[in-house]
Protein backbone atom coordinates (compact mmCIF):
# COMPACT_ATOMS: atom_id res chain seq x y z
CA UNK A 1 0.00 0.00 0.00
CA UNK A 2 1.06 3.52 -0.56
CA UNK A 3 1.94 6.07 1.78
CA UNK A 4 0.53 9.62 1.46
CA UNK A 5 4.12 10.78 0.52
CA UNK A 6 4.05 8.82 -2.45
CA UNK A 7 0.77 10.05 -3.90
CA UNK A 8 1.13 13.40 -2.64
CA UNK A 9 3.81 15.95 -2.86
CA UNK A 10 3.40 19.92 -2.62
CA UNK A 11 4.74 23.20 -3.46
CA UNK A 12 5.30 26.10 -1.95
CA UNK A 13 4.41 29.13 -4.11
CA UNK A 14 5.32 32.85 -3.35
CA UNK A 15 2.97 35.66 -4.96
CA UNK A 16 3.00 39.45 -4.55
CA UNK A 17 0.01 41.39 -6.02
CA UNK A 18 0.35 44.80 -6.20
CA UNK A 19 -2.04 47.92 -6.72
CA UNK A 20 -4.48 47.66 -3.62
CA UNK A 21 -7.49 45.78 -2.74
CA UNK A 22 -9.86 44.47 -4.32
CA UNK A 23 -7.12 41.37 -4.34
CA UNK A 24 -9.64 39.17 -6.88
CA UNK A 25 -9.86 35.80 -5.02
CA UNK A 26 -11.89 34.07 -2.86
CA UNK A 27 -11.52 32.21 0.60
CA UNK A 28 -13.32 28.70 2.20
CA UNK A 29 -12.41 27.33 5.40
CA UNK A 30 -10.52 28.07 7.88
CA UNK A 31 -10.11 26.50 11.60
CA UNK A 32 -13.77 27.90 12.31
CA UNK A 33 -14.92 24.73 9.35
CA UNK A 34 -12.32 22.64 10.65
CA UNK A 35 -10.86 22.96 7.12
CA UNK A 36 -8.02 24.68 6.04
CA UNK A 37 -8.14 27.85 3.76
CA UNK A 38 -8.70 27.43 0.41
CA UNK A 39 -8.58 29.86 -2.36
CA UNK A 40 -12.10 29.17 -4.13
CA UNK A 41 -12.37 31.74 -6.45
CA UNK A 42 -9.99 33.41 -8.85
CA UNK A 43 -12.03 36.80 -10.11
CA UNK A 44 -11.95 37.15 -14.10
CA UNK A 45 -9.57 40.42 -14.94
CA UNK A 46 -8.66 40.61 -11.14
CA UNK A 47 -4.91 40.97 -10.19
CA UNK A 48 -4.76 37.39 -9.10
CA UNK A 49 -6.37 36.22 -12.45
CA UNK A 50 -3.36 38.82 -13.70
CA UNK A 51 -0.54 37.44 -11.78
CA UNK A 52 -1.36 34.08 -13.45
CA UNK A 53 0.51 32.24 -10.52
CA UNK A 54 -2.80 31.64 -8.08
CA UNK A 55 -4.95 28.72 -8.62
CA UNK A 56 -8.36 27.55 -7.34
CA UNK A 57 -7.37 25.35 -4.48
CA UNK A 58 -4.63 26.62 -3.43
CA UNK A 59 -3.86 26.64 0.05
CA UNK A 60 -2.87 29.76 1.70
CA UNK A 61 -0.13 29.54 4.50
CA UNK A 62 1.63 33.00 4.79
CA UNK A 63 0.52 36.36 3.77
CA UNK A 64 2.81 39.67 4.22
CA UNK A 65 5.66 36.88 6.35
CA UNK A 66 3.07 36.46 8.53
CA UNK A 67 2.62 32.67 9.11
CA UNK A 68 -1.22 31.64 9.41
CA UNK A 69 -2.68 29.77 11.81
CA UNK A 70 -5.79 29.09 9.97
CA UNK A 71 -8.07 31.24 10.97
CA UNK A 72 -10.63 32.67 8.36
CA UNK A 73 -11.01 36.37 10.24
CA UNK A 74 -7.31 35.91 10.84
CA UNK A 75 -6.21 36.04 7.44
CA UNK A 76 -9.48 38.43 6.28
CA UNK A 77 -7.50 41.26 8.77
CA UNK A 78 -4.39 40.66 7.14
CA UNK A 79 -5.84 40.47 3.62
CA UNK A 80 -7.64 43.72 4.40
CA UNK A 81 -4.81 45.39 6.04
CA UNK A 82 -2.61 45.27 2.97
CA UNK A 83 -3.03 48.69 1.73
CA UNK A 84 -0.92 48.47 -1.78
CA UNK A 85 1.14 44.96 -2.02
CA UNK A 86 -0.01 41.71 -1.04
CA UNK A 87 2.16 39.32 -0.40
CA UNK A 88 0.83 35.67 -0.47
CA UNK A 89 2.53 32.11 0.16
CA UNK A 90 0.61 28.88 -0.56
CA UNK A 91 0.94 25.15 -0.08
CA UNK A 92 0.04 23.71 -3.82
CA UNK A 93 -0.57 20.07 -4.14
CA UNK A 94 0.36 17.93 -6.67
CA UNK A 95 -0.73 14.46 -6.97
CA UNK A 96 1.05 12.01 -8.66
CA UNK A 97 0.34 9.46 -10.95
Amino acid sequence: METVEQLVSFHHIQVQLSGGAPWGFTLKGGLEHGEPLIITKIEDGGKAALCKELKVGDELININGSALYGSRQEALILIKGSYRILKVTVRRYIHKT
